[in-house]
């Protein structure tokens, strides 16, 4: 029942309930209702008619706050992702982009071999700071998503959305890892680690398929990601050319996982496992 029914259901039916009951009461029920009982019953009749329709008004009111008050919450949230956004944008990507700047100058009036390969390294740390950043602010910016959307807010969805974002147009995934077996922490860094693993496809694997599993339960799992690209080396997380399969690797370390390269007939194959951990 909607709240303009109720409302008009109060101003209408308590007048139109007294009216049929003191028709009734002076037509048929005079011989067995006095005028003093008949009296007393009226207000009882209209308290318990206005009481039941009353609950109902209030319960939808109660329903219509407690909306208002998400909404609000979810306004302010917004907000102040807003405002974070804004300030690692003005603050920390905009320095970082001039500190990149800057870098790219000092590397073209350096003429020592050493040198050049020293700002060269700290010229990609710059760079992968800064995407590191954008991404966060990206992240920032998004919409909150409804808790009763639970595909929009699984694995699945994040890991797609992140190859669109590095432009892989064939990606097939298979992904059995319930959401409630991992734990905010674990979702963001496995998360980091896949992202990291599907840019570096992009950018150096030339792949035109993609395929990422994920296997197992919250005490132990592995996921794969395995591309039909030009390969890749074995040591190359050890590679200081590689610095995302590095960070890729720390990050999987801080929390007791494992990152290997298998070896595949074809492309590259990245491996992050947790193992089960003994008594």
């Amino acid at each position: 029942m909607s709240y303009k029914q109720i409302k008009w259901m109060i101003l209408i039916l308590p007048t139109l309930v007294v009216g049929i009951w003191e028709y009734v009461r002076h037509r048929f029920l005079m011989p067995y209702i006095s005028m003093d009982l008949g009296n007393y019953l009226t207000p009882v009749i209209v308290f318990l008619i206005s009481m039941t329709l009353l609950n109902q008004l209030f319960k939808s009111l109660e329903q219509i706050q407690e909306e208002l008050n998400q909404e609000r919450a979810e306004k302010i949230s917004l907000k102040e992702k807003d405002h974070l956004a804004r300030e690692l944008h003005d603050g920390i990507a905009q320095s970082l982009f001039l500190l990149s700047v800057q870098i790219d100058r000092a590397e073209a009036k350096q003429t020592s071999g050493e040198e050049q390969v020293d700002l060269q390294e700290i010229r990609k740390t710059v760079h992968e700071v800064n995407r590191y950043a954008r991404q966060a602010i990206a992240n920032l910016r998004y919409p909150v998503i409804s808790s009763e959307d639970i595909y929009e807010d699984s694995m699945k969805s994040r890991i797609v959305h992140s190859a669109e974002e590095a432009s892989i147009m064939n990606l097939l995934i298979q992904w059995n890892i319930p959401d409630t077996d991992l734990s905010s922490k674990q979702k963001v860094e496995l998360l980091a680690c896949i992202r990291e693993a599907l840019m570096n496809t992009t950018k150096h694997a030339q792949a035109s398929v993609v395929s990422i599993t994920g296997e197992g339960t919250k005490a132990a799992w592995v996921v794969s990601i395995k591309d039909n690209g030009t390969g890749i080396q074995e040591d190359a997380p050890k590679r200081k050319d590689r610095y995302g399969l590095r960070i890729m690797k720390e990050r999987a370390q801080e929390l007791g996982w494992d990152v290997t390269m298998p070896p595949v007939d074809q492309g590259t194959a990245i491996e992050i496992r947790k193992e089960d951990q003994p008594l």
